[in-house]
């Protein structure tokens, strides 16, 4: 007789059911679409040179960035998606950089656009954005789509902690996240959010606080948890290589996860258990397994160790 994990069920609330579920078995995908945008702390209006884990692609100038139209992106996004994985149902993804970083009007005629693609396998929008370039109005136009589709807003936290925020030059406070989350208390979006584990001044017990933070937010839905990777073109690439520092193991964070997993709450959903980097891109940690290796190794790790999602909530 083979474990649980043996027959689909992990001991956490994982995306890929959650999807399974509410579209009746239907192979769901995310189309990735990028709408070249930057973020405030890149551009000047709040600083420079991105934060100091990210590779900072828009050091490039916006006019030598060559894209694809969102048209021609989300073609050909579906169309992979076909091919390769079987998908019959589909997620317009708006992820790189910030995502709301634009005036409103502009904005909708980029949402429209991607939406309009294939309207009739389109069952939602997601929008990966920063807590500071919300505000109301366009807070007001996602929630517009949400009586055709299931909008997901993604905002990345980060850290909990202003010291750590600053130190990676995050160009946002967590107090600013707070009052994006009150500006969110009684949306019908479904809010997303996204940590980083395993800055090196930040200790383990101050990691496990960040479960406490998001569980008071009862407005999130879905978090995204990840480890911190130092990658080529990035400022703290830069130093990792002049004075390198510990980062997570695939042992240790699996152990780490088995400790923070428990205190979140039960209802919650895992969108992502761990990042992953292009290889060509990654300087540490180079965990020597490809991202469906990793996957088994944590949740099997996990399940050795009896963790429940929200059993110390």
């Amino acid at each position: 007789m083979g474990t649980l994990l043996d027959n689909g069920i992990k001991p956490y609330n994982h995306y890929g059911a959650y999807l399974k579920q509410k579209y009746n078995g239907q192979k769901v995908f995310k189309v990735i679409v990028d709408g070249n945008f930057t973020c405030p702390n890149r551009d000047g209006s709040k600083g420079y040179g991105g934060c100091t884990y990210c590779n900072v692609d828009s050091f490039t100038p916006d006019t030598a960035r060559k894209i694809p139209s969102i048209r021609e992106q989300v073609e050909s996004g579906i169309e992979r998606a076909r091919n390769s994985y079987g998908a019959e149902k589909f997620i317009i993804y708006f992820q790189p950089n910030t995502n709301t970083y634009a005036p409103t009007h502009l904005l909708k005629m980029m949402y429209d656009e991607a939406l309009s693609i294939d309207p009739e396998n389109t069952l939602g929008l997601s929008v990966g954005t920063r807590p500071d370039c919300l505000d109301f109005e366009k807070i007001a136009l996602l929630e517009s789509y949400t009586d055709r589709y299931d909008v997901d807003l993604e905002m990345g936290m980060e850290s909990i902690y202003n010291d750590t925020l600053e130190r990676i030059n995050r160009g946002c406070s967590h107090d600013e996240f707070i009052t994006a989350m009150d500006m969110l208390k009684d949306t019908p979006l479904e809010l997303c959010v996204h940590t980083i584990f395993g800055f090196p001044w930040e200790t383990e017990e101050m990691m496990l606080k960040y479960a406490d933070e998001i569980n008071r937010f009862p407005q999130i839905k879905f978090v995204k948890l990840h480890h911190l990777h130092i990658v080529e073109g990035s400022i703290m690439g830069v130093k990792y290589k002049r004075e390198p520092f510990e980062l997570f193991s695939m042992e240790g964070y699996t152990d780490f996860l088995s400790k923070f997993i428990p205190r979140l709450r039960s209802d919650l959903i895992i969108q992502r258990i761990f990042g992953i980097a292009d290889k060509e891109l990654l300087i540490a940690p180079n965990w020597g397994l490809p991202k469906s290796g990793i996957q088994t190794y944590i949740d099997k790790g996990l399940e050795a160790r009896k963790v429940l999602q929200g059993s110390l909530c």
